[in-house]
């Protein structure tokens, strides 16, 4: 008997699982870490942090009585967000704060992405550009805006990339992000030089992983220095983890084909996998054998979800979190054909289906006797609509639909589940009591030591409880004109948003804060 050990690097802090080799689990433990937000669409980290939280939260989980009853660490897999690029010097070290997935200042380097699809079909594989979000336009924006730090930079990783080096001292790439997140080839097998080259990013190859690793496959084993930060005696087997709501499709079981996985947390990851590739310029994706050979991953989502909500209730209405369920029984109680109140989703841009960086969140239709309820409930609206428009994206490219499995912070909001079924109009299944990443993390690692022969049969294995969520038919109708609204908004305020995004504040400029060299 063992013990199976799950990383999620997430958005606020980092949460650890521990599970047993048949996919009980034995419990988490969670330590929080900051972003900084520098200037508008702009979100740091630092990686030190996410190190510190790895390895606090490790000891306490394997300090519990069920840990210490289960026996030693065997495998670890770990799954973060994407793309949060970290720079670091040979050591591993870094050089300045890590770009979070959600900073949008790659905008214009992804523009230039899109003027060379036609010249390079890969592009083909991202919708024909790459997306402000990910690690190219990011490196292309350090490269021009901070160049020492480039310069100097030894590496320039995912972070996945970055925690496997802290695991076990190599620097080996996921399969997985390589393909979604900077352009990887995976069937040629081969980083895509001649589109490095096209944008001035020749370097960029030497600063990424040496090895790229398909997903569930060896990274190697725990060094030393890593087992004693995270308390574990023994040398455990390091998995090859990938993007953590990606890899969640892992941890649904059940009926695979139409089925999309939807992770609702700070932000929203919409995925699924088919065996053909479409093309859309829609979607992100078709990406080959990102996480299962033969397969296509197809990929949708919200930049800001739950983080929304978090901003209105928390920030804006100082509502505090212990507070937060007075205020979702209010707002459920609200009328939602007569609040007249109408929002946008965007505060950090729109990854799907728009592809624009430069969109903002709105509000109309404020009135002076406007409640607390009917503004919380407007804007769980405007996040349910913003999934039904990645859904749509999905079915207007050919992509199967036809099971629809919710995770994430949705579960601890009942009017967000509600309110999202019934804009879509159809049912969904509810993940209990679980997060998705930690078991699909722990599926990876019984297939890295070999307890399970695939990632599919794992994925059978550790098949997660769920309840069916149905939609209130008579709020669909309601819900239509909503989602109608939605849509023609974002149209009437789009070049407005463009507009401001493009006018408005300061240019780039380097300074310095504590150890970092960093942009302000």
């Amino acid at each position: 008997m063992g013990i199976l050990l799950s990383i999620d690097l997430g958005t606020e802090g980092a949460r650890i699982g521990a599970f047993t080799e048949d996919g009980t689990p034995l419990g988490t433990a969670h330590r929080p870490y900051s972003t900084h937000h520098p200037r508008p669409g702009w979100a740091e980290q630092d990686p030190r942090d996410w190190w510190a939280a790895i390895t606090a939260a490790t000891r306490e989980l394997l300090g519990s009585d069920p840990c210490r009853a289960a026996g030693q660490v065997i495998a670890i897999a770990a799954s973060t967000t994407a793309s949060t690029v970290a720079v670091v010097d040979s050591a591993g070290t870094p050089l300045r704060p890590a770009i979070l997935w959600m900073d949008a200042r790659g905008a214009a380097e992804s523009e230039r992405t899109a003027q060379l699809s036609r010249q390079h079909p890969i592009l083909e594989w991202s919708g024909g550009s790459d997306a402000a979000e990910w690690l190219l336009p990011k490196a292309m924006w350090l490269k021009k805006h901070d160049p020492d730090a480039y310069r100097s930079a030894a590496r320039i990783v995912e972070a996945v990339d970055y925690i496997t080096f802290r695991l076990t001292g190599r620097w080996v790439g996921s399969q997985m992000n390589a393909v979604c997140k900077y352009n990887y080839d995976a069937l040629a097998g081969r980083f895509p030089a001649e589109l490095y080259a096209a944008l001035g990013m020749e370097d960029l190859v030497g600063k990424l992983p040496d090895e790229i690793v398909e997903v569930g496959g060896v990274a190697g084993t725990l060094i030393e220095s890593a087992a004693a930060d995270l308390g574990i005696a023994d040398k455990a087997i390091v998995a090859v983890g990938g993007i953590d709501a990606h890899v969640s499709l892992l941890a649904c079981g059940g009926k695979v084909d139409g089925l999309v996985s939807v992770v609702s947390g700070t932000s929203s990851a919409i995925v699924t996998e088919v065996d053909e590739p479409t093309t859309s310029n829609e979607v992100w994706g078709p990406y080959p054998d990102a996480l299962n050979h033969g397969k296509w991953l197809v990929e949708g989502g919200q930049v800001t979800s739950g983080s929304v909500l978090k901003w209105t209730g928390e920030s804006i209405m100082g509502v505090r979190r212990e507070d937060l369920p007075a205020l979702i029984d209010q707002a459920t109680a609200v009328d939602p054909g007569a609040h007249g109140l109408r929002a946008l989703d965007y505060f950090m841009g729109n990854r799907t289906p728009h592809r624009e960086a430069r969109l903002r969140g709105a509000v109309i239709g404020l009135t002076l006797g406007t409640t607390k309820a009917e503004l919380y409930r407007a804007m769980v609206e405007a996040v349910a609509c913003g999934t039904r428009s990645v859904i749509d994206s999905f079915e207007r490219s050919g992509v199967p639909c036809t099971r629809l499995v919710f995770s994430g912070g949705i579960e601890r909001n009942s009017l967000w589940q509600q309110v999202t079924i019934d804009v879509l109009g159809r049912p969904a299944e509810l993940v209990i009591g679980e997060n998705l990443t930690l078991r699909a993390c722990a599926v990876i690692a019984a297939t890295a030591a070999g307890i399970v022969p695939s990632l599919g049969a794992g994925s059978q294995l550790f098949a997660p409880r769920v309840r069916m969520l149905e939609p209130d038919p008579k709020r669909i109708a309601v819900y239509e004109q909503t989602f109608g609204e939605y849509q023609r908004l974002t149209e009437a305020l789009r070049p407005i948003m463009c507009d401001a995004a493009d006018n408005g504040g300061p240019g780039p400029d380097v300074g310095t804060r504590g150890p970092f060299r960093v942009v302000r």
